[in-house]
């Protein structure tokens, strides 16, 4: 198969996934090819899935690990040796030995072929001291996320960002297929992770906690040493009490109980290891009182839930009415950058906020100071004055004045509605109502 597929462990159905075209293209330009992602999120399926390959090995395979660490180069001069030559040696689980990427560069300068190897890690290992020197120009780096809710529902990749370009975007925008809000919530609470999502909420709950804590033994130590996991595992679950928060080292540490520098230490592991992400704070240049402290969002809602120990019914009409925003929020913040490679213009995401309190959930910009804003509202209608801080961003008196954009509303309606030029209500469902691709 061609297609890119991985399988839903409840189902045992498949699913493309949008990533396996630029897999293959890579593969055609690159020398070594970099899939980037959280552990069970599917790396392994796609890449036995999409391509013939010469050899498998995976650094989990303690004797393998041994024999790279004693001569990578001399292990990886041979695999190559040994294949046809326009197929490529899959190393899995590369992070666990970083020191491969110096034995990749020697190889691959002396045989300049593209498509030589084809790596999956949990982290990127050249964001390490090990292999700093090691590929540039060489390699391609791609990122594999969980699961998007378009691959979930067999759809084409969301490219919203991409009508916001359009001169009419109404226009460029799909059709919204029909859903319901517990369909909504039941996407959020379940997740990305093809083999986890499936199961029922208690157990669904017992594996979600299972996997953070396997990264912490298993993933985190090749990124430094974890004097006290138990505190690791405790900002783990802090942060998902966070999401779509702003991020205060201060509190986090005080909550913890460890220093401040400990706790920047171990943010970064976990940025690297796609359990959350950093949001940073557009900066227009304009708004002296700007607040410039970076948002925190985990990097999949199904572990946030489960975390926080939520499931669909604690989002109910009866229960607490802002419960559902920041969950919301990150669920399309996370869809949006799931979508960032299928767009046309490459996008950066933010967020902004003032002194004032007012502020945009996430500002996405383009180049040639083109933007797109997204604000979230966990309900089924929309009202004129749910632009009001979108208005004012991009009027006279705004951080954006001189720029060009499109303002949306994320919710949970059905009608994709306009409210004025450049002022859209967008149906959740947008984000799986493009068409499939081929």
């Amino acid at each position: 198969m061609n297609s890119g597929m991985v399988s839903l462990g409840f189902s045992m159905s498949i699913v493309p996934r949008h990533l396996s075209g630029r897999v293959q293209r890579a593969l055609a330009t690159s020398r070594v090819v970099n899939i980037v992602g959280p552990r069970q999120v599917g790396k392994t399926t796609l890449v036995r899935d999409i391509i013939p390959i010469g050899h498998y090995l995976t650094l989990d395979d303690g004797a393998v690990r041994r024999a790279m660490e004693t001569d990578a180069f001399s292990q990886l001069s041979s695999l190559r040796s040994d294949v046809i030559p326009s197929l490529p040696v899959v190393i899995d689980e590369v992070q666990r030995v970083p020191e491969v990427g110096l034995a990749l560069k020697r190889i691959v300068d002396t045989e300049r072929q593209p498509g030589q190897f084809l790596l999956t890690g949990s982290a990127d290992i050249f964001t390490y001291a090990k292999a700093l020197d090691s590929l540039a120009g060489r390699v391609q780096t791609l990122t594999l996320r969980p699961l998007s809710a378009a691959e979930i529902h067999g759809a084409g990749p969301a490219r919203i960002l991409d009508s916001a370009l359009d001169e009419k975007p109404m226009s460029a925008l799909p059709k919204p297929v029909t859903y319901t809000r517990q369909e909504a919530i039941e996407l959020m609470v379940r997740g990305g992770y093809p083999e986890i999502r499936g199961l029922e909420d208690p157990d669904r709950a017992d594996r979600y906690a299972s996997y953070l804590d396997s990264i912490v033994e298993r993933d985190v130590e090749h990124l430094f040493p974890v004097r006290r996991p138990d505190n690791l595992r405790r900002m783990m679950d802090q942060l998902a009490y966070r999401t779509a928060n702003e991020l205060n080292i201060s509190d986090l540490c005080s909550d913890i109980g460890i220093k401040h520098v400990t706790a920047t230490t171990y943010m970064d592991a976990l940025i690297n290891l796609g359990v959350v992400h950093q949001l940073g704070a557009w900066a227009s240049g304009r708004a002296s009182r700007e607040i410039k402290r970076p948002k925190i969002h985990m990097m999949d809602t199904g572990v946030a839930t489960a975390v926080r120990g939520e499931d669909a019914h604690s989002y109910d009409l009866t229960a607490d009415p802002t419960a559902l925003g920041p969950v919301l929020e990150t669920f399309v913040f996370n869809e949006l950058e799931k979508s960032l490679p299928h767009q046309s213009q490459r996008w950066r995401l933010y967020h902004w906020r003032d002194q004032r309190g007012r502020e945009i959930d996430i500002v996405a910009e383009a180049p040639r100071r083109r933007l797109a804003l997204f604000e979230m509202k966990a309900s089924a209608d929309v009202v004129s004055s749910d632009f009001k801080h979108a208005e004012w961003f991009f009027g006279s008196d705004g951080p954006a004045k001189g720029y060009q954009g499109v303002a949306f509303v994320v919710y949970l309606g059905q009608h994709l509605l306009s409210f004025g030029p450049g002022k859209i209500a967008l149906p959740l469902s947008v984000f799986w109502s493009y068409s499939a691709v081929d």
